[in-house]
């Protein structure tokens, strides 16, 4: 992935070419208007999910925000074992874009690595909110999922399914990282085959 500052700029210049004012753009990412002008500029972090969220209001693929290009598959992609779109967090979330060149997706899927931190085992998980449901398929470790007020542990071979639009988050426990395989579902992308 680009550095922030760059996506930061494609954001801005997006914005700026579509006339949405500072306000338009901050609802549509559910953060502060000052908060939103913080990522724009590159001087906070910018989260996959605010990101993703730009992208839809901005009316283009996240990918084109991410490195500058298009989508341009149609038919397939094959995305070999350990390669993929590098997305960096400042969380320490690795993740890693398992269809990056394959245009107009219905969803985004993700190879993410969750590090065990001890010092996150007694404090609130953080929530993230965006449109649509998530599927997280569990290949190892295991994780405390929270889904706003519910708490479940889910180990290697458990499936997490869910309407991403409502607060969920998930910590690695039990000592040793894990690894999901996340696919986020579009929800503009509903159409019966």
């Amino acid at each position: 992935m680009e550095n922030r500052q760059d996506i930061a700029a494609r954001i801005r210049s997006l914005r700026e070419d579509n006339e949405f004012t500072i306000e338009e753009m901050a609802k549509a990412t559910g953060r502060s208007a000052q908060e939103y002008v913080a990522r724009e500029s590159g001087e906070m972090d910018l989260t996959f999910t605010f990101v993703y969220k730009c992208a839809k209001k901005l009316g283009v693929d996240v990918v084109e925000l991410l490195t500058g290009e298009s989508p341009r598959l149609r038919h397939y992609e094959v995305v070999r074992k350990n390669e993929g779109l590098v997305l960096e967090r400042h969380t320490d979330f690795h993740y890693l874009h398992k269809a990056p060149h394959f245009k107009n997706r219905m969803g985004e899927t993700f190879l993410v690595d969750v590090p065990y931190q001890p010092e996150s085992q007694h404090e609130p998980i953080h929530l993230s909110y965006h449109e649509g449901q998530e599927m997280d398929f569990v290949l190892k470790g295991r994780l405390r999922f929270r889904f706003e007020d519910h708490f479940e542990e889910v180990e290697a071979g458990d499936t997490l399914f869910y309407d991403s639009g409502r607060g969920h988050g998930m910590i690695a426990i039990g000592g040793e990282d894990a690894q999901i395989l996340a696919v986020v579902f579009d929800p503009q992308s509903r159409e019966i085959i």
